[in-house]
């Protein structure tokens, strides 16, 4: 199943972004049925409705839909709109901060690049 909560987000978001990484793992696939709320709140001892809500934010996002009567599936195209979204975010919170530290401290752009050469040899 999914991986452990942790505290430093809200337990409803932590649910949601497990399910986004089942997903680009492959670990659920398009058009295949994700676990359901009931079955989240057991295994993770929360409430149901805490549970729903993080099921319901990827349902807003178009990420997963419901069969009415059965429970929920990933949409079609889930993986794409995921990574899409993930990559804006990525470029947001890590590549401009990286950017902006790195001029702050003198390192220039090919240092930068030999550093992260460097870390991705390991």
């Amino acid at each position: 199943m999914l991986d452990n909560l942790g505290e430093e987000k809200s337990i409803y978001l932590q649910i949601s972004e497990m399910v986004e990484d089942e997903i680009l793992r492959g670990i659920l696939v398009e058009e295949e049925q994700v676990p359901s709320t009931t079955e989240l709140s057991k295994f993770y001892k929360i409430n149901p409705a805490t549970a729903a809500k993080g099921i319901n934010i990827l349902v807003d996002k178009e990420i997963l839909y419901k069969k009415r009567g059965i429970g929920m599936f990933v949409q079609t195209g889930a993986k794409a709109k995921i990574m899409e979204e993930r990559r804006k975010n990525f470029y947001e919170t890590f590549v401009k901060k990286i950017i902006n530290e790195a001029n702050l401290i003198g390192i220039d752009k090919e240092e930068l690049k030999k550093m992260i050469d460097k870390s991705s040899e390991n």
